[in-house]
């Protein structure tokens, strides 16, 4: 067996190639590098087309077959026909595996036609009924000593791009430890995963969108525990996107049902936004958190995507691209699913759902732990005042450096709403 892993220099060269997330994928690679390395198979690295370095090295070890695991982007696709047309015409056998997913897309589809899910529910419920695959045992390997292994870039050589200053390593060996620890507890995800300053969730969806861990295995780890079932359901959301995207590839790009919507084109709100300056406390601090961790709590990813779309009116395609610059976890099919569906363009059975923020920061951060961890302008303020520190009088309020919020959340979300009852 010859393990190989090719760094594309189309995705190198473009806005995909994020710094946090090749960071996180050197580590990764690193600890695949070791792992092989003892099971006797060592990780061949190669940078170029991937194609063309995979065939080179297929002819160099004299392999009979190449086998890879399916992916569900455009691109993705595109370049899996491609190497499957360049090893037929050498006479070498290609083969894809599920691997991605727990159930692949197109395995379950709605009885009443069409060839995918546009609604959860109906989905959740066939893809728990579907008989899931077993899986792979490791097997013995034997590398091909023949072929120059080459070497893993350091991250200089692929990016000069600033890091987040608090990213997690990559890796299955780390990736297993926290899952071992997140299993231990997971009968106590439900009525925690959404406790913004207790940060219960899991935070493996780095080690799923980089294969450090198998999205199957941890599925029926969770459910097997017989106290899983919510983790479980996330790990449905995650499969129905991708299930979304194998059918509609342009869903990063379009919008899944289009409102009509005429997006503002404010830079200023925009940056505002990025930058964590609303004047709205738990919006700046989950956008803070994104910039120091490459991560983002995932109620604070609604409340910020909402914010974005809804009451700033902003294009949430630019949403999708800030957080595709920063997130290590970042992942075509579930990045622009879920920014679809808090904009009201995808998948949400109730389209002009808004998040109010000051509601949502004392319902999910009710002593304000969160945003003074993020906002350490806000700090002084004790308690849940920090949430609403525009009410404060103005001496509490002399020398805040914070902004005043950038827009009145009511009369935003009325203007929202009158935009799309147009």
């Amino acid at each position: 067996m010859v393990p190989l892993f090719v760094f594309d220099e189309a995705i190198l060269r473009s806005r995909f190639a994020a710094a946090n997330r090749l960071a996180f994928m050197l580590d990764a690679l690193a600890d695949l590098a070791a792992s092989l390395e003892e099971l006797g198979a060592p990780l061949i690295v190669r940078r170029g087309d991937v194609v063309a370095e995979a065939l080179a090295v297929a002819k160099a070890a004299e392999v009979e077959e190449i086998h890879v695991s399916a992916d569900w982007s455009a691109y993705a696709k595109r370049r899996e026909d491609r190497l499957r047309g360049a090893a037929a015409e050498a006479g070498i056998g290609f083969h894809t595996h599920p691997g991605v997913t727990v159930v692949e897309p197109g395995t379950v589809v709605p009885s009443g036609g069409g060839n995918h899910f546009k609604v959860f529910s109906p989905y959740h419920r066939a893809w728990e009924a579907a008989e899931w695959r077993k899986p792979a045992e490791l097997p013995s390997l034997k590398g091909a000593g023949a072929v120059d292994r080459g070497t893993l870039p350091r991250l200089q050589e692929l990016t000069d791009a600033k890091l987040s200053a608090n990213l997690i390593g990559g890796g299955e060996t780390e990736g297993r430890r926290r899952a071992g620890e997140f299993l231990d507890g997971v009968a106590g995800y439900d009525d925690s995963h959404d406790d913004l300053a207790g940060d219960c969730t899991s935070r493996l969806s780095p080690y799923l969108r980089f294969g450090c861990l198998s999205p199957l295995e941890l599925a029926l780890a969770a459910r097997e525990s017989g106290r899983g079932g919510p983790f479980v359901r996330q790990l449905c959301w995650r499969d129905f996107y991708h299930q979304v995207l194998a059918a509609q590839p342009s869903l990063p790009r379009r919008d899944y049902k289009h409102r009509g919507d005429r997006w503002s084109r404010s830079q200023k709100l925009l940056e505002a936004w990025k930058e964590g300056r609303t004047g709205y406390p738990v919006v700046d601090a989950g956008m803070r958190q994104l910039r120091a961790e490459g991560w983002m709590h995932n109620r604070a990813r609604l409340i910020t995507g909402s914010f974005l779309t809804k009451d700033l009116y902003v294009d949430w395609r630019e949403g999708a691209w800030h957080f595709w610059d920063h997130l290590i976890d970042g992942d075509i099919a579930n990045n622009a699913g879920n920014w679809q569906w808090v904009a009201g363009t995808g998948h949400d059975a109730r389209p002009h759902r808004v998040f109010n923020p000051t509601r949502q920061a004392e319902r999910f951060d009710p002593e304000g732990d969160y945003v003074r961890r993020w906002v350490p302008e806000l700090r002084a303020i004790e308690g849940p005042a920090v949430h609403e520190p525009w009410k404060l009088g103005p001496l509490e309020r002399e020398g805040l450096d914070y902004p005043e919020p950038i827009v009145d959340h009511a009369e935003a979300v009325a203007a929202f709403r009158a935009r799309r009852a147009g």
